[in-house]
């Protein structure tokens, strides 16, 4: 029994608990971009410049408030940052709607070449940030590192494995709970959000009720402003800000918006845990788990791991095409705000 329960931690401190961190920074970036496709009806690439944008500007606000001597110990200043960085990524979008992408809206052109500008928006975006912020890694998470320790959980439970939660890991469960039921809530029981509902269902319907487009356009840019700079910032407090990696986090958010069903919020948030677990679950070496579950005549000699941590990113990649093959619509079907 307690070789179970050992298996069962291991997989706990190094599965669950990154993953469901891991996830929910997903989910709310792939909540942004369904957004986007819902509404505007075109595929952002720029949404994880935009994150990284996010985050940069929650950096340099953290910067001015520990130089001021302003703190939440134990919580990390991130979460005093967050507001300011909402409040200047909303309005970058907004500046980018009105000088680039309402432009076009206007011309009624088609989705592929809103995505060919949603790409150049993305370099511009990049450039801006690594002039600004460099390229260097930048570890930002301050106040108190650890909820437990696995040392801690080792002594309270007498196991020989032990689960460590990180404060941040928690801080991005519990944000991302809250803003997500926001979101959803927004949607459903708002006025605007049932305007923008009906506009992502039949634009000309829409108008002929009397719904404001350019209202719409402003509130979509506004929520997906503030998904981005949370997704962001949650991701870069969680494992440090590097511009680099935001551009990679594309392929995963795009995927789990499509495995979730592109369109729908609900899909989205599922279908970032899905991509996060995946690869968590994919990239494991089990050598230990099977250790502690099998006699000892049986254990592994080698790491028994599917795939290397390095290929991670494929694992979203070969999902994306799996359900694009399989079931096109996604887990949940798609374009349903």
């Amino acid at each position: 029994m307690i070789d179970i329960l050992n298996a069962i931690t291991l997989l706990a401190n190094y599965i669950i608990v990154p993953s469901l961190a891991y996830g929910s920074q997903l989910a709310l970036g792939a909540l942004g971009i369904t957004l986007v496709y819902a509404v505007l009806r075109f595929s952002n690439f720029a949404h994880g410049e935009m994150m990284s944008f996010g985050t940069m500007i929650s950096i340099f606000t953290i910067w001015l408030f520990q130089s001021a001597g302003i703190s939440i110990h134990p919580l990390p200043t991130a979460l005093l940052a967050i507001p300011v960085s909402i409040m200047i990524t909303i309005m970058l979008l907004l500046i980018l709607d009105r000088t680039v992408f309402r432009y076009y809206q206007a011309q009624r052109v088609q989705p592929v070449t809103f995505m060919i500008v949603s790409v150049g928006v993305m370099f511009f975006l990049a450039g801006l940030i690594r002039f600004f912020i460099g390229t260097s890694k930048k570890n930002f998470a301050d106040g108190e590192r650890f909820i437990i320790k696995a040392s801690e959980f080792k002594q309270i439970t007498g196991l020989a494995e032990g689960v460590s939660i990180r404060t941040t890991q928690a801080i991005t469960v519990i944000v991302t709970l809250v803003l997500v039921t926001a979101v959803f809530w927004f949607l459903n029981k708002t006025r605007t959000g049932k305007s923008m509902r009906a506009f992502s269902d039949n634009e000309d319907l829409a108008l002929l009720s009397g719904i404001k487009p350019e209202r719409v356009i402003i509130i979509t840019w506004m929520l997906v402003g503030a998904l981005a700079a949370v997704a962001g910032t949650l991701y870069g407090l969680d494992k440090g800000y590097k511009p680099f990696v935001y551009l990679q986090l594309v392929l995963p958010i795009f995927a789990a918006a499509i495995i979730g069903g592109v369109g729908n919020p609900i899909g989205a948030v599922i279908g970032g845990y899905v991509i996060a677990f995946s690869e968590a679950f994919i990239t494991f070496a089990y050598k230990r788990f099977f250790t502690y579950l099998l006699p000892e005549e049986w254990a592994p000699e080698g790491l028994v791991q599917m795939l290397s941590t390095e290929y991670k990113f494929a694992v979203s990649f070969v999902l994306l095409v799996i359900v694009l093959l399989v079931r096109p619509t996604g887990l949940f079907r798609g374009k349903t705000l």
